[in-house]
């Protein structure tokens, strides 16, 4: 039995920061982000493997990466941010709201990586939690997706602790750096987001509970 939904338009994200707890974030600014995002990608050779599953990067130069940064900083889908920890003064790292539907109240979480630095600390967790409470609450939308090469095992254990329900993998989906990408996908939709934002907020105000078995109860 289906129950039939009312015909409506939802907005496009336009937030233009977001401050957390433990991060700051806000639209992409070439001229202003692009020496920290840089460093924390580039400044050892170990640091460049962020870029394994990117669809572009590593750059040769900051000014190759500057420019990079010109070129879609001024996109509005993908909405890309710039995600400054607030322990290391730091801007860190990047996300993206992309794939914006607003005639049926979707979106995505994506175009998402960090430097090591702040890699396995509550950077990432909160940046999604700001994001996931901005999409759903203020904007009201019915689903928000989180997809990645299913080869990416950091970033589906990522998924599944946030809080993302796995939907399947769409088989040779892509080709990206001349590579295969069979694409793993995971959504949250709105009749979820409340246990899910209980249990972010938990474990955002506790030092030592599991958001992954937060997420399990």
């Amino acid at each position: 039995m289906s129950t039939e939904l009312s015909q409506r338009r939802w907005q496009p994200p336009t937030a233009p920061e977001f401050e957390g707890q433990h991060v700051r974030i806000a639209r992409l600014d070439a001229d202003r982000d692009s020496a920290d995002l840089y460093a924390v990608s580039h400044a050892q050779e170990a640091y460049r493997s962020v870029w394994t599953y990117m669809w572009y990067g590593p750059f040769e130069s900051q000014q190759a990466m500057q420019d990079w940064l010109r070129s879609i900083q001024e996109s509005r889908d993908p909405l890309y941010y710039a995600v400054t920890s607030r322990a290391l003064n730091t801007t860190v790292g990047m996300v993206a709201i992309l794939n914006i539907v607003p005639d049926m109240g979707r979106a995505e979480l994506g175009h998402i990586w960090y430097g090591p630095v702040a890699q396995k600390t509550r950077v990432n967790t909160e940046t999604i939690y700001l994001l996931l409470r901005y999409l759903f609450e203020e904007l009201g939308y019915r689903r928000v997706e989180w997809k990645c090469d299913n080869a990416n095992q950091e970033s589906k254990r990522a998924a599944a602790r946030l809080g993302f329900t796995p939907e399947g993998v769409f088989r040779q989906h892509m080709i990206v750096k001349g590579k295969n990408r069979d694409t793993a996908w995971f959504s949250i939709i709105d009749s979820e987001w409340e246990a899910i934002k209980r249990n972010f907020e938990t474990y955002l105000a506790s030092d030592h509970l599991s958001l992954t078995e937060l997420n399990k109860r």
